[in-house]
C-alpha cells in the first residue's frame, strides 16, 4: 500500500475523477500498475488482501495478480457487491471470466437492476460469444432480443457493455452478423455518458463490419501466402 500510494499521482486522480472514479485512489497509472504485476506476478493470498483495502489502485492492482483458479463462489458474491465504478467492473469481470462460475454469474448478473452487477453480466456475455465456441447460434440469438427489448431502459454502463455484446455477437459468425447487425439498427442511437473524457460508445452496426472485413480479408491474404508457398514448393 506505501508502493501503491507513492506511486499516485495528482495528474492521474484528476484523469480518473473525468472518468467518473470516486473514493479511496491514490492515483497510480495503469503503466505502473502493470509493472507491479510483473514484479509480484500470481500472488493470491495478498490479491485478496489488497481488495479488502477498499483502495480503486489497490483492488486493480488485486485483479491482475489474483488466481481465479483460487476463486469460491461465495468470494465472487462477496467481492461484486464492492463494484461502483466501470474501471473496476472490467477488471474484476476480467477474473470471473476464467473461474468456472461465469456461466451462473451471466445468468444471474444480467437480470440484475443494479448498474456495475448488470454491467459485469453483459462483459461476461461479451466474452461468452468472444471465447467460447460451444455455444450454439439460438443462445446468442435470444440474448439479442433481450438486449433489443431493454437497452435504452437499462442504467448507463449496462447500456455500453450490452451494446458491446452485441458487437461480439455480431463477430461471431456469418450468421449472427447479419442478426446482430439487425437488431443493432433496430436498437439505434445507444447514449451513454462518459463523463468529462472523450471517450465514445462504438456504432456497433459499423463495428461489426470492419472487424468483418478485416477478418475476411486476413484469412485471403492467408490463404493467398500458403497458395504461393506450396506452388514454391512443388517447383
Amino acid at each position: 500500500m506505501s508502493t501503491l500510494k507513492s506511486l499516485g499521482t495528482a495528474q492521474t486522480r484528476k484523469i480518473y475523477g473525468n472518468h467518473g472514479l470516486k473514493g479511496d485512489i491514490f492515483g497510480v497509472s495503469w503503466a505502473n500498475l502493470g509493472k507491479l504485476k510483473k514484479q509480484l506476478k500470481t500472488d493470491h493470498d495478498l490479491a485478496m488482501k489488497l481488495w479488502k483495502s477498499g483502495n480503486f489502485d489497490a483492488r486493480i492492482l488485486a485483479t491482475m495478480i489474483m488466481d481465479p483458479a483460487q476463486l469460491a463462489s461465495s468470494e465472487i458474491d462477496a467481492m461484486i457487491k464492492d463494484l461502483d465504478n466501470y474501471a473496476i467492473t472490467d477488471a474484476f469481470t476480467g477474473v470471473v471470466k476464467q473461474t468456472p462460475f461465469i456461466m451462473k454469474k451471466m445468468e444471474k448478473w444480467t437480470k440484475h437492476k443494479s448498474e456495475w452487477l448488470s454491467s459485469a453480466g453483459w462483459n461476461l456475455m461479451t466474452n461468452l460469444a468472444m471465447e467460447n465456441p460451444d455455444l450454439d447460434d439460438a443462445f446468442f440469438e435470444s440474448q439479442l432480443e433481450r438486449i433489443e427489448s431493454s437497452i435504452h431502459a437499462s442504467p448507463n454502463r449496462t447500456k455500453y457493455s450490452m451494446n458491446n455484446t452485441v458487437i461480439s455477437i455480431g463477430c461471431r459468425n456469418k450468421k449472427l452478423e447479419k442478426k446482430a447487425i439487425a437488431a443493432a439498427k433496430r436498437i439505434g442511437l445507444v447514449e451513454v455518458d462518459h463523463g468529462k473524457t472523450g471517450c465514445k460508445t462504438p456504432d456497433a452496426e459499423s463495428y461489426i463490419k470492419k472487424t468483418m472485413a478485416y477478418r475476411a480479408a486476413k484469412a485471403k491474404k492467408k490463404k493467398t501466402t500458403k497458395k504461393k508457398v506450396a506452388t514454391k514448393v512443388k517447383v
